[in-house]
């Protein structure tokens, strides 16, 4: 049961990380994205304030299955565990922290603007014109 856990918390977190990062691009997912991006933000530094900064209640929750299946030796950032696992290497766990932390920034970014941008032009009703209807200068568009 644990096995497929973790394959489970593989997959959905890395979802996650790659609907944090890309989501904002398409109309349909917008809202969603920054939705998640902000809970995102809320795990890292409001929750983060009690756990430790960055902290994520999925990787806690993908850790403790990882530690039943005998794995004790997680590295603290997830995403340092992701590309590892991915490329069988070991790279610096500063340098992940701080191009995490960029491209989260980046994302967040990009999609608080595109949302304020779709809000903008949601609220720009362009005007009904009628065929037939339109005014012609110095007319009133009244027939008598």
């Amino acid at each position: 049961m644990y096995g497929l856990l973790d394959k489970f918390f593989f997959v959905f977190h890395s979802f996650i990380i790659v609907f944090n990062l890309f989501g904002w691009i398409w109309k349909k997912t917008r809202l969603a994205n920054l939705m998640m991006l902000l809970l995102t933000a809320f795990s890292w530094f409001i929750l983060g304030i009690w756990y430790g900064f960055g902290y994520c209640f999925c990787t806690e929750w993908h850790y403790q299955v990882r530690m039943k299946l005998g794995y004790d030796d997680m590295p603290s950032s997830y995403v340092k565990f992701l590309v590892d696992s991915l490329t069988g290497l070991d790279f610096n766990a500063k340098l992940i922290d701080i191009l995490t932390l960029s491209f989260f920034l980046l994302a967040l970014l990009a999609s608080i603007l595109i949302n304020i941008q779709d809000w903008r032009d949601r609220r720009q009703v362009p005007p009904v014109h009628k065929e037939g209807m339109h005014e012609k200068p110095g007319k009133t568009g009244i027939k008598r």
